[in-house]
């Protein structure tokens, strides 16, 4: 190894050691199976042998010493003086999730500090965090490319489509030639396309990337709980965008977590109620034209509706005249919960409303089917790649927007077709709103341009769309429509404040932008617009609209925090941006003053008693409120809150939508 650097070998032997360790966990878990198969026992043995010799060449002496204390564990099975129990299992995986995180520090720090051998810990459950899916390093079909490098090909190939695009445009309004009658022009169309379909297969993944960590974390939660439950997966070769896969994962893997905490019984309840005692909690993918599906699902108790509407109607959510599957909708709320007692895994409140949120930041949806006593599933469905959608174009106040085509209900553009399709949209009014009727029930209607607050959008007379999110259905009056056609999504720049109503933006031929728009968004925005009996809006621009609301930035480094209070704060009116830590705070404040800030104490980097002293000793945001929300509940810590000038408090224990909403209107003055 001359002429290799150490910090070299160490990042070598972490790529091996990611591979073995996932094949690690896999062999563990089949061996809880098949306790007797001397194979897999053979096989466990050598990936630690190997794994022990490979991290003392590395110089990770510690790593080395942990995975020979395991190898001895596992030599005592193969010699037939231990018996593979559970409980030996639980031990074998939680040395390995120690022999990861030893190899993740050494990769970053150099050597691993000693940590305790994971054979002398106390046999439980094992830890349930997701590890990151394995990587195929050690098959010679495969080399190791960089994610960045995949996405700045994809870039380059979006930038190549929109130069093809414009010079289409060009060929049209300075030769009049029609581009598709040049021969040449066809053909380098057609070689784009195909480079275009190669670029995006190239960032495809297999689901099956991440069914090592659901796997592990059924294992785990079911015996923490007591529940027998047999795991099932299908479809795993379904490949979709690594990036929207690895966005999804905690999602997929919460709703695993919830229908083990929530969804399915005891053995003793299951047999009480005449099902077999062990539990089926199955995994489905598949691909549906441009879509990938992934489906949850569980033999277990179901939803039950009432307590989701009780639980809604607390909110002050109104739920009157609402369908079963509306009702089921609900579930995706923040602050809506169906625990009758608070759990480690489940918390209170907190969970679908963030899945819901992850999967349309993926431009997709999620849906629930359940049925009582029968089992509950849980779609979500996004597209297989988020570079391209396939979009409905319309004009809304003289201007075209682009509405991702998956969320498009009814339109005058297509022919309705499928269960969810409507074979007529009559317009009507209802309760003195105007309404369409689709399925035989009443769907709002609303300007688009009213919706978007556009000068001269408050009235229609062309095309109705409607747009279907989670919960909900709206209509949209538009202009007229354009048509389809996939366009090439590009993110916002990360200065750009937050705004609600766009997922994106797309390049038109003439190099003009086409800005993408959030229908999720656009719903309950049309739904807050609704509720005061507006149906017109005065005539101001989108700028003057946006400015009237007051802003809010959120500071959290957990993401369920995060995600929660943005939603409340969402739905109240205000707009949100977020944070991790302190020093990400002050940046985002440095670029844009926020009328309030809401942030933890406990964070990485800046805790939130060091920001708001920071706050207040800065010249330009000193007068800014800052709002205290943190699990430390004794006087002390509250007094040093308002010592460093933070002009509120609250306990997360005694957290809830309606305090958070409260306290925020009272410190910017908003009356409720």
């Amino acid at each position: 190894m001359s002429g290799m650097s150490p910090e070299r070998v160490r990042q070598l032997f972490a790529q091996e050691a990611e591979v073995r360790l996932a094949e690690l966990g896999r062999l563990l878990l089949r061996l809880e199976q098949d306790a007797d198969d001397e194979t897999l026992v053979g096989s466990v043995f050598r990936e630690l042998h190997t794994l022990k010799g490979s991290a003392a060449v590395a110089g990770l002496d510690e790593v080395s010493r942990t995975a020979h204390d395991l190898e001895e564990v596992v030599e005592e099975v193969r010699a037939g003086r231990r018996p593979v129990t559970a409980e030996l299992v639980d031990t074998l995986l939680r040395g390995a999730d120690q022999l990861g995180a030893a190899i993740s520090g050494s990769e970053a720090e150099g050597p691993a500090a000693a940590q305790p051998s994971a054979v002398d810990q106390a046999p439980g459950p094992a830890d349930t965090r997701p590890d990151p899916p394995p990587t195929a390093t050690g098959a010679a079909n495969f080399i190791m490319v960089p994610a960045e490098r995949l996405e700045e090909l994809a870039r380059l190939v979006g930038e190549t489509t929109s130069a093809q695009l414009r010079v289409g445009r060009m060929l049209n309004d300075r030769f009049r030639v029609d581009p598709a009658t040049v021969a040449e022009f066809n053909e380098l169309s057609r070689s784009l396309n195909d480079l275009r379909d190669h670029a995006m297969r190239a960032q495809m993944v297999p689901v099956s990337t991440v069914t090592d960590q659901l796997r592990r974390a059924v294992r785990d939660i079911s015996r923490a709980q007591g529940k027998d439950v047999r795991w099932e997966a299908a479809g795993m070769d379904t490949e979709m965008d690594r990036g929207v896969l690895r966005r999804l994962s905690d999602s997929v893997l919460h709703l695993v977590r919830n229908a083990i905490d929530h969804g399915i019984e005891s053995p003793e309840e299951r047999e009480r109620v005449g099902k077999p005692s062990q539990a089926a909690l199955r995994l489905h993918a598949m691909q549906l034209g441009s879509e990938v599906i992934i489906a949850v699902s569980d033999d277990g108790r179901g939803i039950n509706t009432e307590l989701v509407e009780r639980e809604a109607n607390r909110l002050g959510i109104d739920t009157e005249g609402l369908s079963h599957q509306e009702r089921l909708g609900l579930s995706f709320q923040a602050g809506v919960s169906t625990a009758q007692f608070v759990t480690d895994l489940s918390g209170r409140g907190v969970g679908l409303d963030v899945v819901r949120a992850s999967v349309e930041a993926a431009h997709g949806r999620v849906e629930v089917h359940s049925e009582p006593g029968v089992g509950t599933e849980f779609r979500i469905i996004v597209p297989i790649t988020v570079a391209v959608l396939r979009c409905l174009l319309v004009e809304a106040a003289g201007r075209p927007f682009a509405l991702p085509f998956h969320r498009v209900l009814l339109s005058q553009a297509q022919e309705p077709s499928g269960a969810d399709r409507a074979d007529t949209a009559d317009a009507a009014r209802a309760e003195g709103r105007p309404v369409v009727w689709v399925d035989g029930s009443p769907v709002p209607v609303q300007a688009l341009g009213e919706t978007l607050g556009l000068a001269g959008g408050e009235t229609f007379e062309g095309p109705v769309v409607v747009l279907a999110s989670a919960s909900r259905r709206h209509a949209f009056g538009v202009d007229r429509l354009i048509g389809q056609r996939d366009v090439i999504i590009k993110a916002l720049s990360p200065v750009l404040p937050r705004l609600p109503l766009v997922a994106g933006a797309g390049v038109e031929p003439d190099g003009s932008i086409l800005v993408v728009l959030d229908p999720p968004g656009l719903i309950q925005q049309a739904a807050r617009t609704g509720r005061t009996g507006r149906t017109s809006m005065p005539t101001a621009s989108a700028e003057a609209v946006g400015a009237a609301r007051r802003s809010v930035l959120v500071v959290d480094d957990a993401l369920v925090i995060r995600e929660l209070q943005r939603g409340i704060l969402e739905r109240a009116g205000f707009d949100v941006r977020v944070a991790t830590d302190g020093q990400h705070a002050l940046r985002m404040l440095g670029q844009e003053r926020s009328d309030l800030v809401v942030t933890d104490i406990e964070m990485p980097r800046m805790d939130g008693f060091a920001l708001t002293e920071a706050i207040r000793a800065h010249p330009s945001l000193a007068n800014t409120p800052v709002l205290i929300v943190s699990s430390r509940a004794s006087d002390a810590d509250q007094q040093r809150g308002m010592d460093v000038g933070a002009d509120g408090y609250i306990i997360k224990s005694a957290f809830d939508e309606a305090s958070l909403v409260t306290a925020v209107n009272r410190l910017l003055g908003v009356k409720a």
